[in-house]
């Protein structure tokens, strides 16, 4: 379990902690962790005649790069340093790194053009242009160079966040304006950031490392973020009892299907069976299919003579268009008492009416949404690309504001709570970015719901188990490119089944001799 930190919170520890200790202290502790994981990179180059390239911007964060050239070349390794900054500007801690370089004669580039990086082979570039504080996007010789870099054979690793990357939101700084190093790892100081694990920090990124600087971790501020994984689910993974049925583990009733549109309740309904529900039961807003030939234990019926109790969770939303007729079914549903969750055309219905948003937040029952961007960007009147630049924003202003479990879907799928709480997931790839792959995961949130887990574990679980099934998928060599929606669901249940067996200790059977006494 990993938790994040904003670069404001990162800051103040950061500040703290200098003030407590000599100078340069830190930028010594930083240059020597990015070093002691370059030549652990090294390790795995067999071109052992190439040279490492260090690229050291103007800030500490060229200070930490030039830092870790000083000790690589106290190790017998080639280094060779491009210098993109003004050393009278340059901040105390990194001039004095700068003064110990040009001290141990490091190799320094003359060249900074893209041209001057042809000169040699490079077994590992070490990015120090930009770290943590960057507000705007590199200019145009920046620019070059990171395209080059970009496009370089080796491994590449950044230090404490790609340089052209946000931090906090994932987003490439300036949008379409920007650009970012393309890392193979990421070494990130002090703690984890939300912007590494979601948007463009997916492809950006590479395998991050988390140093702490040798401060004592009870140093940083209590967090409002977390990766996902299975320890923030643990507790409600439960191995089945022997003695149960089919009524233990609930109802789904999947609510959609619009003329047209019956395979995304379809796909819903079937996650919802392999996720483990009792019973799922598809309620079509228009005339459906009399069943699935394929799966014919789930039930078919007309949403207007299925009742939305408190005894079933309900799915609404996959294909339901957005006629007065589904209008009027969400209305009833959102007025039940039962756990719901609401995706696709629900969620468009919602945006666009505000009754419907009250009624949603005034609900007494669990309420999960899955938007996809532009779904959430309906929901909060706002464009795809503003959801995209701050996603961890956006998916706490749905959760407040609709006084739901918000589950932004995309590139770090993030869950967020109305008390500000946000988790981001880690599992999943392009794989999933196909059609109705959004049905299989509200599915898998309502076959949760029904079997009792409590909605915030429902939301973590079902959008890890997601994520991971694609990544089974795609280590068994079936993706990404291709899959469809429907091979994701047996792969649900076999991850499902798999995290049960791994996290779920369960007791020695009793001895069936009675005991006298």
């Amino acid at each position: 379990m990993s938790t994040l930190y904003t670069v404001a919170e990162i800051r103040e520890v950061e500040h703290a902690a200098a003030a407590g200790l000599p100078a340069y202290t830190l930028m010594a502790r930083a240059g020597a962790a990015c070093a002691e994981t370059a030549q652990r990179l090294l390790n795995s180059v067999t071109e052992s005649s190439a040279a490492v390239l260090i690229l050291a911007g103007p800030g500490n964060n060229g200070g930490d790069a030039l830092e870790a050239a000083r000790l690589l070349e106290e190790a017998g390794i080639d280094v060779a340093v491009q210098l993109h900054a003004d050393p009278a500007t340059q901040p105390p801690d990194a001039q004095h790194a700068l003064y110990l370089a040009r001290e141990a004669a490091l190799d320094f580039i003359d060249d900074l053009s893209p041209a001057g990086l042809q000169q040699r082979s490079w077994a590992l570039v070490i990015d120090g242009l930009f770290g943590i504080g960057l507000s705007r996007p590199p200019g145009s010789k920046l620019r070059a160079i990171i395209d080059s870099i970009n496009q370089l054979p080796c491994q590449v690793l950044a230090i404490d966040v790609p340089s052209g990357l946000d931090a906090d939101t994932g987003a490439i700084v300036g949008g379409r304006d920007g650009v970012a190093i393309n890392a193979t790892h990421t070494i990130t100081f002090l703690g984890d950031k939300p912007g590494l694990h979601t948007c463009d920090g997916r492809d950006h990124s590479g395998r991050v490392e988390v140093c702490l600087l040798e401060l004592d971790g009870q140093t940083l501020p209590t967090p409002h973020a977390r990766l996902n994984g299975p320890a923030l689910f643990a507790a409600a993974l439960k191995p089945r009892a022997n003695n149960s049925h089919k009524g233990s583990y609930g109802d789904v009733i999947v609510v959609g299907g619009a003329r047209g549109m019956a395979g995304a309740p379809v796909l819903a309904a079937r996650s919802a069976a392999y996720g483990g529900a009792g019973r799922v039961y598809l309620a079509f807003v228009d005339d459906g299919p009399a069943y699935d030939s394929s799966h014919p234990e789930l039930m078919f019926r007309n949403a207007d003579r299925v009742e939305f109790g408190a005894g079933a969770a309900l799915v609404v939303g996959p294909g339901m268009g957005t006629s007065r007729h589904a209008h009027d079914i969400l209305t009833r549903a959102l007025a039940s008492q039962a756990d719901i969750v609401l995706d696709a055309d629900a969620l468009n219905l919602i945006s666009s009416e505000p009754p419907l948003q009250h009624r949603l937040q005034e609900r007494a029952g669990a309420s999960i949404i899955t938007p996809h961007p532009l779904e959430a960007a309906r929901l909060l009147d706002t464009t795809t690309e503003s959801v995209q630049r701050d996603r961890p924003l956006a998916a706490r202003k749905l959760a407040r504001e609709l006084n739901v479990i918000a589950v932004l879907k995309g590139a770090g799928t993030i869950i967020a709570f109305p008390d500000g709480e946000i988790v981001i997931n880690p599992t999943g790839n392009p794989g999933l970015s196909t059609a109705g792959t959004g049905d299989v995961l509200s599915g898998l949130c309502g076959a949760l719901l029904a079997q009792g887990w409590p909605a915030r574990e429902a939301a973590l679980a079902a959008t890890w188990i997601h994520g991971a099934a694609a990544d089974l998928l795609v280590a068994q060599g079936l993706g990404p490119v291709g899959l469809t929606a429907s091979e994701f669901i047996p792969a649900i249940r076999a991850v499902f089944n798999n995290i049960i067996r791994d996290h779920v200790h369960q007791r020695p059977a009793a001895s069936p001799h009675r005991i006298r006494t």
